[in-house]
């Protein structure tokens, strides 16, 4: 297990925290999931949303039906268009979660020490005195003195809306639990989870094959997001169902949030294209003094092997507050010190009374954080363990952030296809935005011939530091002017984000340029610079109006 260090010493440290922050305006490198739903799915509030940050919009299929999440999309479309941002579509799929549905929507007052039966009878009301869950084989997997979790807010670990259940025994079917904690359920659905025990359910549950086979084809979905991954067979599974529902572009990010999952944490990140880490689950299947370790642990992994990890469970007093708590914006920058590539907002963004603010805040803290991310020490951790000798693309990648870190470049330009050669640079971390100019590649099936390009774009939404730009198809065929166009692509839109601004312009012509080919799909890098002070011991050959750093 490592983690992430900042690289600022005293006295600087002190100076820096009392040195008003000049990086509000500027987005963070660290990438934000927002989870649309009741407070955060009209078009305004949307387009304020992306304006915040949000990178990614997170459609929970764990409730609701695809009727109104396609209602959701359909505005985060027209608040895309608006606002002129590329946002990323994730489907979470609800998977072999245990629900409780309270159709009345009444609250449920529960009492320190009653008793309560836990019952797979669904027809029968919840109450203070009996709780139906839609499983009917958890009597059979629970043994006395196990524990359960309801509630509508059921991790986030404010205790007043959710309660802890102590098995006592159990009656053929029903299960008699003893209530450990009072607590006022809420809401229209409840979660349950029961601590470190197996649900005999399939990982991709017939609700989820429904979902990903209606809504998530009909809307071409960039990520979607397995919840409860216990092992690389679930990721095969859901690979194998996405191929024949057409979806072969889309990435899978693996949820994990069981101790199951955790056990086999290797095989699964060798299996998807990226993990969310979901706190929530895995605070109470762990001991809270371990989930630390494992949050460590698994974001180093993650970084090795350069797939992007992504955080839950960071601000949860924000679904009612303004602000977060002190330890709430520790903890998010400290998810950025050890590597993080985004944060997922669930509830807080979701139902939350502040989803503007709540995307706003985080950012800011991802940036501050950033500010004093110890580069250079995680370089070193991800060249270690590539090893030598390097593969020619892995070469390529190091060198590019190596020499924007020597040169003091303001940003790095990639132009590929795959997003490839972007990932990879930003598996070296680089301090400056990497902006992909994508090129839009012709492909042809039995039916047509279409441009791929989109899906590619958006997926780099969910890495740290890269900002896709999706190039028109004119520019895959234009010849030598499409670098022209992508460099004018790319300093525009870091004009229009915030990371290129004050007198000093990024330049790509006048001013010092890297590139280099490579990357396995014809990619290719350029640096651009809003300093010029460097020397020619690093190895500056000028090459008439350009210069070149050659490695």
């Amino acid at each position: 297990m490592q983690g992430g260090q900042m690289a600022l010493e005293e006295p600087l440290r002190l100076a820096s925290v009392l040195t008003p922050s000049k990086r509000n305006f500027i987005p963070s490198l660290t990438k934000v999931v927002g989870t649309l739903g009741p407070n955060s799915r009209s078009v305004d509030v949307i387009e304020a949303c992306l304006e915040a940050g949000m990178s990614v919009a997170r459609f929970d299929f764990s409730w609701l039906d695809e009727k109104y999440h396609q209602e959701t999309l359909d505005n985060l479309r027209v608040a895309v268009k608006n606002v002129k941002r590329l946002c990323a579509v994730m489907l979470d799929t609800m998977g072999p979660a245990l629900q409780v549905l309270n159709k009345s929507g009444n609250p449920i007052e529960m009492m320190a020490g009653n008793r309560v039966t836990v019952t797979p009878d669904v027809t029968r009301e919840p109450s203070t005195e009996v709780l139906p869950v839609n499983y009917s084989g958890l009597a059979n997997t629970v043994k006395e003195g196990d524990t359960i979790f309801v509630g509508q807010y059921l991790f986030t670990g404010i205790e007043t809306t959710s309660v802890w259940l102590e098995v006592l025994e159990t009656r053929g079917n029903d299960i008699l639990c003893l209530v450990k904690n009072s607590a006022t359920l809420l809401g229209s659905i409840f979660t349950m989870h029961a601590s470190q025990v197996h649900i005999d359910l399939p990982t991709l549950t017939d609700v989820d094959r429904q979902a990903i086979s209606n809504w998530g084809s009909r809307n071409k979905v960039d990520f979607i997001s397995l919840s409860y991954t216990r092992h690389a067979e679930d990721v095969r599974e859901l690979r194998a169902f996405i191929k024949a529902q057409n979806l072969s572009e889309t990435q899978i990010f693996a949820k994990v949030e069981t101790v199951e999952g955790l056990r086999h944490f290797d095989e699964i990140l060798q299996e998807a294209d990226g993990i969310i880490l979901s706190r929530g689950n895995l605070g109470i299947d762990l001991p809270p003094e371990k989930v630390f370790l494992f949050q460590k642990s698994a974001i180093h992994k993650c970084n090795m092997v350069g797939k992007p990890a992504i955080i839950t469970r960071v601000v949860d007093s924000m679904t009612a507050n303004l602000r977060p708590t002190r330890a709430e914006a520790t903890d998010v920058a400290n998810a950025v010190l050890d590597g993080a590539d985004g944060i997922l907002l669930g509830p807080e963004t979701l139902r939350g009374m502040y989803p503007i603010e709540a995307i706003k805040t985080v950012g800011r803290i991802c940036a501050e954080a950033e500010v004093v991310c110890n580069q250079s020490l995680q370089f070193k951790r991800v060249a270690r363990h590539v090893g030598e000798p390097m593969s020619h693309v892995e070469s390529v990648a190091s060198s590019a952030v190596r020499a924007a870190t020597i040169v003091k470049a303001a940003m790095i330009v990639v132009f590929t296809s795959s997003g490839r050669a972007a990932r990879l640079i930003a598996k070296y971390r680089p301090s400056v935005p990497v902006f992909a100019v994508v090129i839009p590649r012709l492909s042809t099936n039995s039916l047509k011939w279409t441009f791929t390009g989109s899906s590619q774009a958006k997926q780099l939404l969910g890495v740290r530091g890269v900002y896709p730009i999706l190039a028109s198809p004119n520019v895959a065929t234009s010849g030598g002017s499409s670098e022209e166009s992508g460099l004018k692509l790319a300093l525009n839109h870091s004009k229009s984000v915030g990371t290129a601004q004050g007198p000093s312009e990024v330049g790509f012509k006048k001013y010092p340029v890297f590139e280099t080919g490579g990357g396995g799909d014809g990619d290719y890098v350029r640096l651009g610079f809003q300093e010029l002070e460097f020397s020619d011991e690093f190895g500056v050959e000028k090459l008439g109006d350009f210069e070149k750093v050659w490695i």
